[in-house]
C-alpha cells in the first residue's frame, strides 16, 4: 500500500470515495480504547458516587459528541481538514495559531497514549518473566512502540479507515468480556457522593476528553467522502461513532474504580478487578487500542501542523510528531507524574477548544455551510483574507471566549475567580463556547455570501 502524499490540500471530486457509515467504524475504532476506560476512573476519583459518575458521563458526552458530527459536515463540502476550514473565520494567517494549538492538542494525546503503551508493554513483559525495569528496557520499549506506531498514520487515510473497521469488532468483543467479568463486583453505592460544583467539574472533564477534544478532527476523515453525501448521515455516524463507546467504556471505567482503589493507573490498577487468566489478554487489548487511538491522532496532527503554516509534507509532519512524542513519553515514564500531567492537560484544553468551537460553528451557520475551497488556500486577496491575512473579528471573539473560559475554569493548573466564587464549579466550556460564538455573531452582522451551494 502506497504512502499517502496528500496534506491539507482539497481532495478533488474524482478522488472521493466511501460512504458516511464508514465514519461510524472510524470513530468507534478510535474511541473504543483503554484510554476511554481510564477517563471513567478519573471521574470517580473526583469524589463522585457511581450513579453521579454515570450521570456526568452521559451528560458530558451527549453535550460534546454532536460537535464531532458538526465539524464533519464541512469535509465533504470542501474536501479539506477542519483546521484548514478555520481560515474562513480567522483568516489564513489568523488560523495558524489555532491550528498550532490543535497540533499541541493531538501531540499531548499521542504522548499520553505512548506512555500507557509503554506501561502496558512493561507489564506484559513482567508477565512473561522479564522483570527488569531498568532504563535501557524502558527506552527500548518506547523506541519499538514508536516504530510500530508510525506505520498506519504514515500510509494514510485509506489504511486508517480500513484498520479501524476491523479493530472495532475486536474491541467490542473484548470489552464485552471485561464488562461481564467486572459487573458482579461493582459497588454501585460506594462513596458518599459529591456536591453540584464537583459534578460540574466532572462534566467539564468528560467533555474535554470526549467530543470537544475530537472536534478539530471531524473533517480530516470526512473530506474523502463525495460532496453528495447525506449531511444527516455524516453527522449521525460521526457523532454516534464516538458517543456510544465513550458512554459505555467510561461507565465501565467508573464501575472498575468502585472495585479497585487507585484504578486511575490503567496498568497496575484496572487488572486488579480482573481474574488472573484475563490479565494478559487485557494488556494486549490495552496496547492495541492505544495504537488505534494514536493512529487517528498522528494522522490529524500532521494535518494541523501543515495548517499552522509550517512547510512540511504530511509524512515528515507525522515523523516529527512521533519524535516529539517519544521525548515527552521518556519524561513522563521516568518522572512517575503521568496522572498529574493528564489532568492538567485536559483542564487547559478547554481554554482554547471551547471558544474555537463557538467561533467555528457560528461561522459555519453564518455561511450556511458554503465555502470557497480554493479561497481557503489563497495567500493574498482571497475571500477570507481579512486584513493582512487575519480576520480580526474571529480573533477578537476567540480571545473573549478564552477570557470567559478562564474565569470559570477549575483545573489542576488553576481555578478562575468565578469558579472560586461559586464553590469550585466549572462552567468554562459553556462560557467559552457561548461568549466566543455570541461575540463573533455580533461582530459579523453582515450576511456572508453563499459561494458554493450547500
Amino acid at each position: 500500500m502506497a504512502v499517502e502524499q496528500r496534506g491539507i490540500e482539497p481532495v478533488s471530486p474524482s478522488e472521493r470515495y466511501g460512504r458516511p457509515r464508514d465514519l461510524l467504524f472510524l470513530w468507534t475504532g478510535t474511541t473504543m480504547g483503554i484510554f476511554t476506560l481510564v477517563y471513567g476512573t478519573v471521574v470517580v476519583s473526583l469524589g463522585l458516587s457511581f450513579p453521579q459518575a454515570v450521570l456526568a458521563i452521559v451528560v458530558g458526552n451527549l453535550l460534546s459528541f454532536p460537535l464531532v458530527g458538526l465539524t464533519s459536515l464541512q469535509g465533504p463540502a470542501v474536501g479539506t481538514s477542519t483546521m484548514a476550514v478555520s481560515r474562513a473565520a480567522f483568516g489564513p494567517k489568523g488560523a495558524r495559531a489555532l491550528s498550532f494549538f490543535g497540533w499541541i492538542n493531538m501531540v499531548g494525546f499521542e504522548a499520553g497514549g505512548m506512555v500507557l503503551i509503554t506501561f502496558a508493554s512493561l507489564a506484559l513483559l513482567d508477565q512473561a518473566g522479564i522483570t527488569s525495569q531498568g532504563a535501557g528496557l524502558k527506552i527500548g520499549v518506547i523506541v519499538v512502540a514508536a516504530l510500530v506506531q508510525l506505520v498506519l498514520p504514515l500510509v494514510g487515510h485509506a489504511a486508517v479507515m480500513k484498520a479501524q473497521k476491523y479493530f472495532t469488532w475486536v474491541f467490542v468483543a473484548m470489552f464485552a468480556v471485561m464488562a461481564v467479568l467486572v459487573g458482579p463486583k461493582v459497588q454501585a453505592m460506594a462513596g458518599g457522593g459529591a456536591d453540584f460544583a464537583t459534578f460540574t467539574v466532572a462534566v467539564a472533564l468528560v467533555m474535554s476528553c470526549g467530543g470537544l477534544s475530537w472536534a478539530p478532527l471531524g473533517s480530516d476523515y470526512s473530506r474523502y467522502l463525495p460532496a453528495s453525501s447525506s449531511r444527516k448521515a455524516v453527522f449521525g455516524y460521526a457523532a454516534l461513532g464516538g458517543l456510544v463507546p465513550y458512554v459505555l467504556l467510561m461507565t465501565l471505567g467508573a464501575a472498575v474504580a468502585t472495585v479497585v482503589k487507585d484504578a486511575g493507573d490503567p496498568v497496575s490498577g484496572l487488572p486488579g478487578a480482573l481474574p488472573s487468566w484475563f490479565v494478559v489478554p487485557y494488556l494486549v487489548l490495552a496496547i492495541v487500542t492505544l495504537f488505534a487511538v494514536n493512529t487517528t491522532d498522528l494522522y490529524s496532527s500532521g494535518l494541523n501542523l501543515q495548517a499552522s503554516g509550517i512547510r512540511l509534507n504530511r509524512s515528515a509532519a507525522v515523523v516529527l510528531d512521533l519524535v516529539i512524542c517519544v521525548a515527552i513519553t521518556c519524561v513522563a515514564v521516568f518522572s512517575d507524574s503521568f496522572n498529574t500531567m493528564l489532568n492538567t492537560f485536559l483542564g487547559l484544553l478547554i481554554l482554547w477548544l471551547a471558544p474555537w468551537a463557538g467561533v467555528y460553528l457560528t461561522d459555519w451557520l453564518r455561511r450556511r455551510g458554503s465555502y470557497d475551497a480554493e479561497g481557503l488556500f489563497t495567500a493574498e486577496g482571497g475571500p477570507y483574507h481579512g486584513r493582512g491575512g487575519i480576520r480580526w473579528n474571529g480573533i477578537a471573539a476567540q480571545a473573549a471566549g478564552m477570557v470567559a473560559a478562564a474565569l470559570w475554569i477549575n483545573s489542576a493548573a488553576f481555578t478562575g475567580p468565578l469558579s472560586q466564587a461559586t464553590g469550585g464549579s466549572d462552567l468554562s466550556i459553556f462560557a467559552g463556547f457561548a461568549v466566543a460564538g455570541l461575540v463573533y455573531a455580533a461582530l459579523e452582522r453582515r450576511p456572508a455570501p453563499v459561494l458554493v451551494p450547500a
